[in-house]
């Protein structure tokens, strides 16, 4: 069970969902959980959110529904030197960044280039989580990752929705377990994300659950079970 979910979209992203931010803060607080991040997609996906809808989020309530509220935003990394489609300004005014590769907006540049991608877009302060890089398009370095991660205070996450076996990104089993392998050589520890596209599947981690049922990760290494461990890390 999560303590808190970092990547959750709205129907700012562009998906299908209807469900509105309150929505979600709703959801989050109807299955307990203390810390719910608000991600959407930004500009360089289809139908997403504008510049103008992430500035505003600096104004947005910081609890709803007793739920404390982080305002962030899943960039798209545009090319191998880590360019996103949102400004410095705006990433300043939000409290966090994915960074993430999606079809529409990065073509692989096999493993070198995909990692160069990677450890450029961790170098920006702002960035936080490398969303899904499980993805088997984009081919990576897991070791050279982990440990950018680590020097640049950034975390992987696994993704439910990449591990659910109808997910688009294919069969990510095996890159996961590499992720899970370079955290447990280094003991640093992995981020748990729904990836929700609207409030019914805030907070879930079952495809990740039954993954990690099969692996002997210690629980100590996932981020986001515990508020305390939480910000030990976090901050």
């Amino acid at each position: 069970m999560l303590a808190l979910d970092l990547h959750t979209h709205t129907i700012a992203s562009g998906h299908g969902t209807t469900d509105t931010i309150l929505d979600l803060a709703a959801s989050a607080s109807k299955k307990g959980l203390s810390i719910l991040g608000i991600t959407d997609h930004g500009p360089g996906t289809r139908a997403s959110g504008t510049s103008s809808y992430f500035r505003s989020l600096y104004m947005a309530p910081k609890k709803r529904f007793g739920v404390h509220m982080m305002y962030g935003v899943e960039l798209n990394i545009l090319d191998t030197r880590g360019t996103f489609d949102l400004d410095e300004w705006t990433l300043s005014l939000l409290d966090y960044a994915i960074a993430s590769m999606h079809p529409q907006n990065f073509t692989s540049h096999g493993i070198e280039g995909n990692t160069k991608a990677y450890l450029c877009a961790m170098k920006n302060p702002h960035v936080r989580i490398i969303g899904h890089c499980d993805d088997i398009k984009y081919p990576v370095d897991y070791q050279a990752l982990v440990r950018g991660a680590m020097e640049n205070h950034v975390f992987l996450e696994l993704n439910n929705a990449s591990l659910n076996p109808e997910g688009y990104r294919g069969d990510t089993r095996a890159n996961n377990e590499e992720i899970l392998k370079y955290c447990r050589q280094y003991q640093y520890p992995v981020l748990l994300s729904s990836d929700s596209h609207g409030a019914h599947d805030v907070g879930s981690t079952t495809y990740i659950d039954e993954f990690l049922s099969h692996t002997d990760f210690p629980e100590e290494l996932i981020l986001n079970r515990s508020i305390s461990r939480f910000k030990h890390y976090w901050y």
